[in-house]
């Protein structure tokens, strides 16, 4: 498992927030959005950065890690 924390440029409206429900959305005071959580692997983060694509979402930062957790717990 890979936790992630992606930063986009702006607020992610709460109409498209259900795409993102086993995330944690953050929000700045710049109407930035950051998103975190974990995915299974590198290939479920592609898909997370699609959805975000499909919506126009400019990526400013992105942070993978490994997680200590396993699949499944």
């Amino acid at each position: 498992m890979l936790h992630i924390e992606i930063k986009v440029a702006s607020q992610i409206n709460p109409e498209w927030a259900e795409w993102f429900k086993d995330f944690t959305l953050s929000y700045t005071e710049k109407g930035e959005t950051t998103i975190s959580g974990e995915v299974i692997d590198q290939s479920a983060l592609y898909g997370l950065l699609s959805k975000l694509r499909d919506l126009g979402m400019k990526l400013i930062h992105i942070e993978t890690t490994e997680s200590k957790r396993k699949p499944g717990k």
